[in-house]
């Protein structure tokens, strides 16, 4: 099944049936998911290590509480230099969105092809997404936080969830049985 979308990454033609779309999408999510671990979580361990040593040689201004199954951190104040810097988390979640968006491109127009729609609707979610890799860096950036901007990118949100959930209930209609102006019915 992965040689059979990998061979087709480029394959923006024909139609694909539900039985082979899936578990790719299944596959891909959880590639994503780890390489976002892997990614992220160097990141996530530089800034613990820093409040831990915050936490060390502060003691009057940190809390350190821990027990089984739990480890907590409290700093009293605002210290930036504890927090991780924002940049390269999102230049891996825009890499791994770029990934993800590769991977499954051409297995999403055929699937839409197959319910006897254009591929087009498989653009539906990016202007959400691009607008959120966008704008979300500004938020961060900002020394005050920008409520205008944090609403706005809200519903950005609100907007690329509504998107994400119609492109699935089109990719989830049963294909057509016979041939379509796309081709004939895939096998399997």
């Amino acid at each position: 099944m992965i040689g059979y979308h990998v061979v087709r990454l480029a394959k923006f033609s024909g139609r694909e049936a539900r039985a082979k779309f899936w578990p790719w999408v299944a596959v891909v999510i959880g590639l994503t998911f780890v390489i976002g671990v892997i990614a992220v979580a160097p990141m996530m361990l530089s800034t613990m290590t820093r409040m831990q040593q915050f936490a060390h040689e502060h003691p009057d201004q940190a809390t350190v509480m821990s027990g089984p199954g739990s480890y907590q951190i409290r700093i009293e104040g605002n210290h930036p230099e504890l927090m991780p810097d924002p940049a390269p988390i999102f230049a891996a979640m825009e890499g791994i969105a770029a990934l993800a968006i590769v991977l499954l491109a051409a297995a999403i127009v055929r699937r839409l092809h197959d319910a006897g729609r254009g591929g087009a609707w498989g653009l539906l979610p990016l202007p959400f997404l691009f607008f959120s890799f966008a704008r979300m860096p500004a938020i961060f950036a900002a020394p005050q936080p920008d409520m205008g901007l944090f609403g706005l990118l809200a519903l950005n949100s609100l907007l690329f969830l509504g998107a994400v959930g119609v492109l699935v209930l089109l990719l989830a209609q049963p294909g057509r049985a016979k041939e379509n102006r796309y081709g004939l019915p895939p096998e399997g």
